[in-house]
């Protein structure tokens, strides 16, 4: 497939803004930091709390805010721990000199989203968070804010993802309808595709054991965010079964993991993102991470029946989910360039042909 003049950055590229200098970082990248159509960001040597989260705006730099609202410093080179309800700003090893075509989107990564970590990149004179705009030369900053669980990270760790683009990569409703039909991107009896995207439900039958999801418990141990399997899922986590219903009550301010009715394919030449269904309705979030790649849920990739698993919280009233609620919609766009490598089992990707899945950190 010839490149595309516009389009997703696929992983050769990547490493070229690394080769030419767009990209620098503080240390030479990780061997597995490229992924097929976007970078790892690390954390630096140290966090600095703060007393609330901002927005350095038009005319600010992130340090100038840091130097007015920060309480202390945690040194992050041998690790520390991170506390739930606490919002702490962590300069990012990597730094950006984008040419004059060229933005970038970010978010964090799977494993992020399903520890219920709150993060968001941040730049100098920036009016958005996860918003790099084209020719933005300086550094990032990550802003974490652990909701659910105490966590461990140290300098390295990776808890965001950055996406690069050049000029227009949406595609429009003829095409989203074209690659449904020849694709079968969402496996849906009643696909729901607009300009907008796909639209993604909710699976709350359950199992073949009833198991819908689980909830966050309270008051849990750290996690550590860079060792795998590492704790037992019911120190942290409590089971939720249908009881015949079809639905589920919300409780506000708990986080709960579930899944979507859908299987989710992504072809090689294109890139995905999970964006609210209807931003205006408020009652709940769902996704915190929503980058999907290039290969997820893609057969030859070991991916058929991949689903997306629903980071999902309740905000400040009690909401009732029903089956086959619509509850997101992925986003497609064009890779300027097919990767040399594909989300699955080739990159031991931890979620490729995933059911309803926890984060990495839990011994199934």
């Amino acid at each position: 497939m010839m490149a595309r003049e516009t389009g997703i950055l696929a992983d050769r590229a990547i490493a070229a803004l690394f080769e030419t200098g767009r990209l620098v970082a503080e240390r030479e990248l990780d061997s597995d930091q490229i992924q097929p159509a976007s970078l790892d960001l690390r954390l630096g040597a140290k966090a600095f709390r703060v007393r609330a989260s901002f927005m350095p705006g038009p005319n600010s730099l992130v340090s100038d805010k840091l130097d007015r609202l920060k309480l202390h410093v945690v040194d992050l080179s041998e690790g520390a721990v991170l506390e739930t309800g606490c919002v702490y700003i962590v300069p990012l090893m990597e730094r950006l000199d984008l040419p004059a075509d060229m933005s970038a989107s970010a978010n964090p990564k799977s494993s992020t989203g399903r520890l219920d970590i709150f993060t968001r990149v941040i730049t100098d004179y920036a009016q958005e968070f996860d918003k790099i705009p084209a020719g933005y030369s300086g550094p990032l900053y990550l802003e974490i804010s652990p909701r659910t669980f105490p966590i461990v990270v140290r300098r390295g760790s990776r808890l965001s993802q950055i996406r690069f683009r050049i000029g227009q990569s949406l595609l429009g409703e003829p095409e989203l309808l074209a690659l449904h039909d020849a694709e079968t991107l969402v496996a849906s009896t009643k696909p729901n595709v607009s300009g907008g995207g796909i639209a993604l439900s909710i699976d709350l039958a359950g199992d073949k054991d009833g198991l819908i999801g689980y909830r966050g418990k309270h008051h849990t141990a750290v996690v550590d965010v860079d060792k795998k399997a590492q704790h037992d899922i019911f120190d942290f986590w409590e089971p939720i079964y249908s009881r015949g219903r079809n639905e589920l009550i919300l409780d506000p301010d708990e986080f709960y993991i579930l899944v979507s009715r859908e299987a989710v394919h992504v072809p090689p030449h294109y890139a995905a993102e999970m964006t609210p269904f209807d931003p205006l309705v408020g009652e709940f979030r769902v996704h915190y991470a929503g980058f999907f790649d290039p290969g997820f849920g893609h057969a030859p990739a070991g991916g058929r029946g991949s689903r997306a698993v629903l980071e999902v919280r309740s905000h400040e009233v009690p909401f009732i989910l029903e089956d086959g609620q619509i509850v997101g919609r992925l986003v497609y766009e064009h890779m300027q360039e097919h990767p040399e490598s594909l989300y699955g089992t080739g990159l031991g990707s931890n979620y490729q042909a995933q059911g309803l899945k926890l984060s990495k950190h839990f011994r199934i």
